[in-house]
């Protein structure tokens, strides 16, 4: 890994900001910062509560991103960014997982922003596929995070998979979106289609300096089972 003149981009979440470093000699995906992991993080840091003060006014999503008790994972986490601000809106109980060769890049992130953070966050190495590493992770969740997780066809079926084993009966599923495959897109939408409910936020509701045309924050649930 080599980090040495890599581009950096500096993310405000709340009074914090978070300092990113991507990767430019690596040829991994998961190494750079993608547009939908700031659209997401930007759209939490609007909306999600941090005071517990009965009188504070609440919105429209003060109920679904509150964080009291409540665990997360990240699923794709790349170079760390919604994970990160996450535990900067109070979700502290998170676990941050890719597959292996991303790690040094998580970790290398995760290292700069201790500071700002005041620890190291959890990390996983977790591959969609492999139910015993997901097993290992001790779900369900609360919440799954992901981030520009849709871009090979062939991992489709196991990303979903891994969403429906990991997140809670009445938890969610936090995504955000852009289209990168439109055989990947087209599959995803159908499998998720089936397992879950599905909302897209209203582009009005995302960070006005974060609102791309081409990205989307989606909220996940999973459909009732029939018995």
């Amino acid at each position: 890994m080599k980090f040495t003149g890599s581009p950096g981009i500096d993310l405000k979440i709340k009074d914090k900001t978070l300092s990113l470093q991507e990767d430019n000699s690596s040829f991994h995906v998961g190494t750079s910062v993608w547009s939908g992991s700031l659209v997401l993080s930007k759209f939490l840091d609007r909306w999600t509560p941090l005071s517990t003060n009965p009188t504070t006014t609440p919105n429209r999503y003060s109920t679904l991103l509150d964080f009291h008790n409540r665990r997360a994972i990240e699923l794709g986490t790349g170079c760390g960014v919604t994970g990160m601000a996450l535990y900067l809106l109070g979700l502290t109980d998170i676990v941050l997982t890719d597959i292996h060769p991303v790690m040094p890049a998580l970790k290398h992130n995760l290292k700069r922003n201790k500071q700002v953070l005041g620890k190291m966050l959890k990390t996983a190495i977790l591959y969609w596929s492999n139910e015993d590493q997901i097993n290992g992770v001790n779900p369900p969740f609360d919440y799954v995070i992901a981030a520009d997780v849709v871009y090979i066809e062939e991992s489709v079926g196991a990303l979903v998979k891994a969403m429906e084993m990991l997140v809670k009966d009445d938890g969610v599923v936090l995504l955000g979106y852009q289209l990168r495959s439109p055989e990947a897109d087209k599959l995803f939408w159908e499998i998720c289609g089936e397992a879950f409910v599905i909302e897209k936020v209203p582009k009005e509701d995302l960070h006005t300096e974060y609102c791309y045309e081409e990205t989307d924050v989606f909220i996940f649930r999973k459909k009732k089972k029939n018995l």
